[in-house]
């Protein structure tokens, strides 16, 4: 048990799953961030969470369980209350002749064993299991899948109202996490996070409140509370964001700092008012979405590597356009995370600032006091910074001074609203920049959209109908070539058939022949043409790649983007 911890690479090393250099890179990670080492293999991609856990078990000789499947009797479930198994993410697995087994993922914390044989008064026997794994047979065991109980909640709450019974729903402005509206706001945002959501809607209507999750990208209804429970909920919520509790007749904005089962949560939250009162709506910023890697994005090995040259270059503009919500922010912050070392010096300008990223300078967008992304940019050029990272370029006066930054030696990141990537650059020139100013300074663009993976646990063959493949435009041996996939609907993806998101991109490297296109003003139709001779990949084209491949369908990549008929 007490074996020296990190010994489990060198049973990665045996079995080929990790090569001397990848580990070399894994611990320059550690010593930089203090990350553990499985921690940072797990980041880099170099090894997946069931491989380390089941050389750590081979390792500390501690038998490795997969919980899956496993069903654990009710009579060894509550020798551990479900407070001590989640604070802790363990699980109770068997209770032979007084040894209590239990499931844990860290078998390196001899504090947990003993805190936990205190607690409990048992004696116990270790056992490892990857973290995700512990997590789900806790929801499952406890019947506090998280969804039951907000459920539960509701009925007790709404009980209480009919009954008279609920005199006082809780004084909502004391710490008293024992009220139920506090219990309630508490339940719909801890449920929310295990379903992996991006935000909260809370929808007032004339009879009833509508509560709905986006999940993956598409909005999930959930349970009604009684309407009278509004005014209750929303002051609760105002008042975990700094919002003033009095004001109901202006839109306003406000900030939730949570930690939940040790993850950092920030959640923007935003009142507007309607005919029915104030609607409110909560987006959830997960703090380690954002260490996503640049490799887990979803790029082709071509497109990849463009990336990797761009981000290399030492000045120029590198635009990412796509509308709201295809993960542009995503993408930049995955880039400036990779460009994040102790020599280069990083400065962002951002409307609002969504993630809080360590060693970089941000700077929030403050329009009440004047300060918007101009002045905002022409103070950073005096910090001397290498790289800026522009929110958005909604003007001419923010495009200009991006792009003087760019000619005076910085490389500038940015983003800008349009469908594609070659009619970024009409879209400059339409705001006001000069075409020889756009042709110099513009390094590449890239457009992105988003679309939901195929859960990897149910996804198994489907042939796509055929309107969707006549739609798509693929040949008749590119289909016949195809392994087109579909997921059946599982515990693992809500039975929605989908788990996750990807990116779809396309990669516009700017070359003197579309400088010169841009210099004359050519149309977008005929920049979009000399970009695809250079080898650009349509959306529709990666999209199409990646649902051949399986990974996507082709449903779902037909409705982020369209077939063209040229």
């Amino acid at each position: 048990m007490a074996k020296a911890r990190g010994d489990f690479t060198e049973i990665l090393l045996k079995k080929g799953i990790l090569s001397a250099d990848q580990l070399q890179e894994a611990r320059g990670v550690v010593s930089q961030t203090g990350a553990k080492i499985n921690e940072a293999l797990i980041k880099l991609g170099y090894a997946r969470a069931e491989e380390i856990i089941s050389a750590i078990a081979e390792q500390s000789g501690i038998p490795y369980v997969t919980l899956t499947d496993v069903t654990i009797p009710p009579t060894v479930i509550q020798l551990v209350p479900e407070s001590v198994a989640r604070e802790n993410n363990i699980v109770p697995l068997s209770y032979d002749d007084g040894l209590l087994k239990i499931v844990m993922s860290d078998p390196s914390d001899l504090g947990l064993m003993q805190k936990l044989e205190f607690i409990l008064n048992k004696q116990l026997t270790p056992a490892i299991a990857p973290k995700e794994q512990i997590v789900e047979a806790i929801n499952r065991h406890y019947g506090q899948n998280e969804t039951d109980s907000v459920d539960a909640m509701l009925q007790d709450i709404a009980d209480g109202i009919e009954s008279g019974n609920l005199k006082d729903l809780g004084n909502i402005e004391e710490e008293d996490d024992d009220a139920p509206i506090i219990k309630l706001c508490n339940l719909i945002i801890q449920e929310a996070v295990s379903l992996r959501a991006s935000d909260i809607h809370i929808e007032p209507f004339a009879e009833r409140i509508r509560i709905r999750y986006r999940i993956d990208g598409v909005l999930v209804e959930r349970e009604s509370p009684p309407r009278r429970l509004l005014a209750p909920i929303l002051s609760r919520l105002k008042i975990m964001g700094s919002i003033d509790i009095s004001e109901k007749r202006r839109p306003q904005d406000g900030r939730i700092k949570l930690n939940l089962q040790g993850n950092h949560y920030d959640l923007r939250v935003s009142m507007l008012p309607t005919t029915n009162g104030q609607s409110c709506v909560m987006r959830i910023l997960d703090r380690s979405n954002i260490k996503v890697s640049i490799k887990d994005l979803g790029f082709s090995s071509e497109d990849y590597n463009r990336f990797q040259q761009i981000i290399k270059r030492p000045n120029g503009i590198f635009l990412v356009t796509g509308p709201t919500g295809s993960g542009k922010t995503t993408t930049l912050y995955a880039a400036l995370n990779e460009m994040n070392k102790p020599d280069r010096k990083i400065i962002t300008a951002e409307d609002p600032v969504e993630y809080y990223l360590p060693g970089i300078n941000q700077v929030e967008v403050k329009h009440n006091i004047g300060l918007d992304f101009a002045r905002i940019i022409r103070a950073m050029l005096r910090q001397a910074p290498n790289i800026i990272l522009v929110g958005e370029i909604r003007d001419h006066e923010t495009a200009e001074i991006a792009i003087q930054a760019s000619l005076t030696g910085h490389l500038v990141f940015s983003t800008l609203h349009t469908n594609d990537a070659p009619s970024a650059i009409t879209r400059l020139i339409d705001i006001g920049v000069q075409p020889f100013l756009v042709a110099s300074s513009v390094i590449a663009i890239m457009a992105q959209r988003l679309v939901r993976i195929v859960c990897p646990k149910c996804k198994g063959p489907a042939m796509p109908p055929p309107d969707e493949l006549k739609a798509s435009g693929l040949s008749a041996e590119r289909i016949k070539a195809a392994t087109f996939t579909k997921g059946r609907g599982c515990n693992n993806c809500n039975h929605g058939g989908y788990r996750g998101r990807r990116g779809i991109f396309e990669m516009l490297k700017m070359t003197s022949a579309l400088r010169e296109s841009t210099f004359k003003r050519e149309p977008a139709q005929s920049l979009r043409r000399q970009a695809r001779a250079n080898g650009m990949r349509t959306l529709l084209e990666d999209g199409l790649a990646k649902a051949c491949n399986g990974l996507t369908t082709l449903d779902e990549v037909l409705s982020s983007c369209h077939h063209e008929h040229e």
